[in-house]
């Protein structure tokens, strides 16, 4: 039963006096907020501000994008984990706001577990191996011979410690016993462009910003950290056929707070799964290097939970710091 058909069954037991009123409020009554904890213009604010428009359409009252960044996602996040289980503010996170920054951040504001209700998995992000041409290698294999014979030539960009660029880079390191130099920036533009520059010569970043440049010619694609290949990019070797077991799955998720109705849960699944079925939306994302995804609310749970088991080790193995 949809949260839509169960408040009409409410109200017609509301109509018979049965129930009091405030029980029986129909959702949404009022404007729903979408909370993207980072800046405007990223894929996540794309594909949140794609769910607001149809969504809108779909509920009769405006679902309004409010982006909230600040402290790796924590700040916009923790607003939602101490919002009212009403379902009128929703998140948008990813994988390092429910499954990294326990580990990275000392004296956090929420639990990324506990104090969320997982609603759907939206999308997997193409996280790309890169390297500026003037590396001699062309497979992860040759650039591992190559970090090898070379340790003094081979720096590493980041998007800051505690980035999944550099819990990427660092996963590297520790898998296939090489060493480089960790170059953080203040954000992904920086590292991608100090790459293209040679200032730097290895990257992992999201395809959204390093395949223009390969498509350009001024990086080179080696593989991709996804478990098996991606659809996006079908030619294209994941690390782990090189390095066995390595992996790192970017995802974003739409989440509300702790304690939310599971049929109103049921019903923004539903609702969502709908959405990114839509060939413009997957082709939009697509184009970026974004691969749509649909779950249930269970799947998606679970996922989180073990995503943050498996996080919170490595970081912790790893003794990385967010600064």
């Amino acid at each position: 039963m949809t949260y839509s058909l169960r408040n009409a069954l409410r109200g017609l037991v509301l109509a018979a006096g049965i129930l009091p009123a405030a029980a029986m409020a129909a959702w949404p009554e009022k404007p729903v907020t979408l909370i993207v904890p980072w800046a405007a213009g990223g894929s996540t604010d794309i594909l949140a501000r794609m769910l607001s428009e149809h969504m809108t359409k779909s509920y009769g009252q405006p679902v309004i994008v409010e982006n909230r960044s600040g402290a790796s996602g924590n700040i916009g996040s923790a607003m939602v984990a101490r919002a009212a289980p009403d379902g009128y503010t929703l998140l948008i996170g990813s994988m390092s706001t429910h499954t990294m920054n326990e580990a990275l951040y000392d004296n956090m504001p929420f639990d990324g577990v506990k104090s969320f209700t997982p609603i759907a998995q939206l999308a997997l992000v193409t996280n790309t191996m890169v390297v500026n041409p003037s590396v001699p290698a062309n497979t992860v294999q040759e650039f591992i011979e190559y970090a090898r014979a070379n340790p003094q030539d081979i720096a590493y960009a980041s998007a800051g410690p505690g980035s999944t660029n550099h819990l990427s880079a660092a996963m590297f390191e520790k898998a296939t016993g090489i060493e480089m130099m960790h170059v953080p920036y203040r954000g992904g533009a920086p590292a991608v462009l100090d790459t293209v520059a040679d200032r730097t010569q290895l990257l992992f970043s999201a395809g959204t910003q390093t395949l223009p440049h390969v498509q350009a010619g001024k990086l080179k694609l080696l593989a991709v950290t996804e478990t098996q290949r991606s659809p996006l990019l079908k030619d294209v070797p994941i690390v782990a056929e090189t390095v066995p077991g390595y992996s790192m799955e970017v995802w974003y998720g739409a989440f509300g707070p702790a304690g939310m109705d599971p049929a109103l849960v049921a019903d923004l699944n539903k609702e969502i799964n709908r959405i990114l079925a839509l060939p413009e939306v997957q082709k939009k994302m697509g184009d970026m290097g974004v691969l749509v995804t649909q779950s249930t609310p269970e799947d998606f749970a679970r996922t989180v939970e073990s995503d943050a088991q498996k996080y919170t080790k490595i970081v912790r193995d790893l003794g990385i710091k967010a600064q």
